[in-house]
């Protein structure tokens, strides 16, 4: 990955600041396959793992899924995703180093 694509900005359409607003999101398809499934599961999991002062596990989850859906929503990435496809077959070809 080069320091150029590091650098760039990650913007979103959408606030994500709720969870109101991550589910509108995931709703309208701006994460991967599975993720508005997957969303509610965590969120479920992370709820009843969760004390009244203590909400640090739903924080964790909302912000993982916010980051998936800028990462979804960031033109770049799939550029990224193919450049370490490309990286890790070109050293499958090169074979393992003596």
């Amino acid at each position: 990955m080069s320091a150029d694509y590091a650098e760039t900005p990650i913007t979103a359409s959408l606030p994500l600041r709720t969870i109101g607003d991550i589910r509108a999101a995931l709703r309208s398809g701006q994460g991967f396959p599975g993720d508005q499934e997957a969303f509610e599961a965590d969120l479920q999991r992370a709820l009843e793992a969760s004390s009244e002062t203590d909400l640090n596990a739903v924080a964790a989850v909302i912000v993982d899924y916010r980051g998936r859906i800028r990462l979804y929503q960031d033109p770049d990435f799939e550029i990224a995703i193919q450049e370490g496809l490309d990286l890790s077959a070109q050293l499958k070809q090169e074979g393992p180093r003596a």
